[in-house]
């Protein structure tokens, strides 16, 4: 293990406030002064952080923002004809040093998978790389989950530490913060609380207990052959998606989704191009400007995202699964639509249709 801290409980508060003077600082709390959704928000001073209820939404806004913009640009009028107008564009990226704190071990496996797709070959998301570079992770050992929780079935874990630079893990009284990363060690420099022997050793026994549990027992072995052996099988894909509402919630709340859109947003001379998150699930997303649309149905859009969370997207970065089984589009699913299911059967009375 790395260098630890212990924060008591009454010295959170504190703790958070000194981290806020050096990073923007994102914890889960409250969406709302009278409770509501768990979400993660910028911190202030005085916000109180909500470590043991899992967020409604994952923390990938930190590095992949709702509405980003991408560069702003302005017209110059020129004098006499518009030959002379003149065209400024302003494409700096700006980036603050970030701090994700409390968010679960299957958030930063997320985002791990998503530097894959952002940082990898050759095309390098440069606004993705600024925030990534600047954004560290802290994340809490998980010792509880829910009937919806899957993370150890998909290569995660309640205390796995991929993609994590520090890792939280809740005792009795407080929390200890143990570096993971270099930039985590660099984090905890300093520090006045280091932990005792004896709060390193309970650290270590948490650490110990949770990784033997094992949450959900879904089966993913073969699923890339699993899948495209039932890609034809329009029956069976009509019985898992016939609820499906086409709304998108299932991917606005999923940590790996990343689908977006581009648009340029103007007013008289000046305007902003804008990155904006979308979702595969709304017809609109695949319509080509011919009219035609390959994914027209709920079907072949439901069909389409359980095929790039296990079989697309492992066939392309070495047998990764885009789903880290935080079980958030089972739970938020408003027709109660489960993606365990539709995986579990891919392997039932598979067609062999061609």
């Amino acid at each position: 293990m790395g260098s630890m801290v212990f924060i008591r409980g009454d010295r959170l508060a504190a703790a958070l406030d000194r981290l806020a003077e050096r990073f923007d600082l994102w914890v889960p709390a409250a969406a709302s002064r009278g409770g509501g959704a768990i979400r993660f928000v910028r911190y202030l001073s005085g916000t109180t952080p909500v470590l043991d209820r899992l967020t409604a939404l994952s923390p990938k806004e930190a590095v992949q923002p709702q509405v980003e913009p991408l560069l702003r640009f302005k017209t110059i009028k020129g004098e006499g004809s518009r030959e002379s107008d003149r065209l400024v564009v302003d494409d700096r990226i700006e980036v603050k040093p970030t701090l994700v704190f409390g968010c679960r071990p299957c958030d930063a496996r997320a985002v791990q998978l998503s530097d894959r797709v952002f940082l990898e070959g050759p095309y390098l998301d440069v606004y993705y790389r600024a925030r990534r570079e600047s954004t560290l992770l802290a994340a809490l050992v998980c010792r509880e989950g829910d009937s919806a929780c899957f993370c150890s079935a998909v290569g995660g874990g309640p205390a796995d530490t991929a993609g994590g630079d520090l890792r939280i893990i809740p005792l009795e009284g407080g929390l200890v913060l143990e570096a993971l990363q270099e930039r985590g060690e660099l984090l905890l420099e300093g520090w006045s609380e280091a932990a005792t022997e004896a709060e390193g050793a309970e650290a270590r026994r948490v650490v110990e207990e949770v990784s033997g549990w094992r949450m959900g027992d879904l089966e993913t072995r073969g699923s890339i052959e699993d899948f495209k052996k039932r890609f034809q099988d329009r029956d069976y894909w009509r019985d898992v998606a016939e609820r499906c509402l086409s709304c998108g919630i299932c991917t606005f709340v999923c940590p790996t989704c990343y689908c977006f859109t581009i648009t340029d947003e103007k007013k008289d001379l000046e305007g902003e191009r804008l990155r904006s998150w979308d979702s595969c699930m709304f017809y609109q997303y695949s319509l080509e400007a011919s009219g035609h649309n390959p994914r027209p149905t709920r079907l072949d859009r439901y069909r389409n995202r359980v095929g790039h969370k296990f079989s697309y997207f492992p066939e392309k970065y070495d047998g990764q699964l885009s789903c880290t089984g935080c079980g958030r589009c089972v739970r938020f699913c408003p027709v109660s639509i489960d993606i365990r299911r539709a995986v579990a059967g891919l392997k039932e009375n598979v067609c062999e249709c061609a």
